[in-house]
């Protein structure tokens, strides 16, 4: 079998690969184009974390090419500096210093000049995280308590709001990860984001959704109250279900005024097993900081008729292949995979351990509560309650 050619693939090229990217399609419908597998596009990717480069710019204050031509023509027919500089419309000393930069009057060359400018042009700033190795060892610190590059962030400016050299950007701290090139955080860190991903995303990536089932004498999300939706009411909660191998399985909840989040270990999916649970869960907490739970069409909520006997809680079922009414929680559910990673035996964590994830989670600083921490949030509502 004859060998294919090795491509190099050219700017336009390489451009039409990072558009097909960030449009989300994936790397072997890229590579089909150049008729190429996976592997041949990937390392275009790889080598700048996901990150499209930025496209480079000359300055406008700059020599174009053109304008370096007729200088080199100028300097062959003998004309002075003050001349040239004359046709060009520019200072006198700036085609001094061209010429002196770039070999001098007899050993100029416009082409020579251009590729030379823009050589020096390639001295990018140092990021702020490879120049301040404090701030470099509190970002990797958190990190390694899984806390998000954006919690960070947020982090650093509620807790300095007057120090600048304290604050730095979630974009930079990604960028840092993913572009090893910069040197300052390591790459072993990545594994301490909640995707795990070598190269970035593009947001336009989709996932197939999986359908639901229905429920018997299931109230709609419909039907709600309005003071749920606006989250201004502590007590009304989200909840699910994750997944691991052998049929294990933890319920999830997560509260939609706070996002504190409580963890419940169930014995099995089916409904009985999961309403005990949810039954014995609720009965922590105060009548006036559980009201509602809204849940998927999961079967394992069929017997949710129960649970509202026994608890007084009201349940609301989300409509199907909806999983964006229930945000909070599925926002929390793929935090979670960071602790109980996907294929692997939930049965192993007691109910103690449960609650330490919790705890972890409820004392990471969150932007949409203006980085106060859910526990901060929901002992506020405890105390009021009290």
């Amino acid at each position: 079998m004859k060998q294919r050619k090795r491509i190099c693939y050219t700017e336009a090229q390489k451009s039409l690969m990072w558009d097909r990217w960030q449009k989300g399609e994936s790397l072997r419908t890229i590579a089909q184009l150049f008729d190429r597998s996976h592997s041949s596009v990937r390392k275009i990717f790889c080598s700048s974390g996901g990150i499209r480069p930025p496209k480079r710019k000359r300055s406008a204050l700059s020599l174009t090419l053109c304008e370096r031509e007729i200088v080199s023509r100028g300097i062959a027919t003998h004309s002075s500096i003050r001349a040239i500089a004359a046709e060009l419309s520019r200072s006198p000393s700036t085609i001094s210093r061209e010429i002196n930069r770039n070999g001098g009057y007899y050993n100029y060359r416009a082409t020579h000049a251009e590729q030379a400018a823009w050589d020096r042009g390639l001295r990018p700033k140092r990021c702020k995280l490879a120049s301040d190795k404090k701030l470099s060892q509190l970002v990797a610190k958190k990190l390694k308590t899984q806390w998000s590059p954006q919690q960070i962030a947020g982090w650093l400016k509620r807790e300095h709001p007057d120090e600048k050299d304290y604050h730095v950007s979630h974009e930079t701290i990604y960028k840092t990860l993913y572009i090893q090139a910069r040197g300052a955080l390591k790459k072993e860190l990545i594994k301490c984001l909640q995707t795990k991903r070598i190269i970035r995303r593009p947001k336009n990536s989709t996932y197939k959704k999986q359908g639901r089932g229905g429920i018997a004498n299931a109230v709609s999300i419909s039907e709600r109250p309005p003071c749920v939706e606006d989250r201004a009411v502590p007590g009304h909660w989200e909840g699910d279900l994750i997944a691991g191998c052998d049929n294990t399985y933890i319920a999830t909840l997560v509260e939609r005024h706070s996002r504190y989040v409580m963890l419940a270990k169930v014995k099995n999916k089916d409904t009985e097993s999961v309403i005990n649970a949810l039954i014995k869960q609720a009965k922590k907490l105060p009548t006036e900081l559980y009201k509602s739970l809204t849940w998927d069409r999961g079967s394992e909520l069929a017997d949710h008729k129960r649970f509202t006997l026994e608890t007084n809680i009201d349940v609301y079922f989300c409509d199907p292949q909806s999983p964006w009414q229930r945000g909070s929680n599925e926002n929390t559910n793929r935090l979670l995979r960071q602790y109980f990673p996907k294929g692997t035996n939930l049965a192993v964590h007691s109910q103690v351990a449960l609650n330490k994830v919790a705890c972890r989670l409820n004392e990471r600083p969150r932007k949409t509560l203006e980085y106060e921490t859910p526990a901060q949030r929901f002992s506020a509502c405890v105390a009021a309650t009290g």
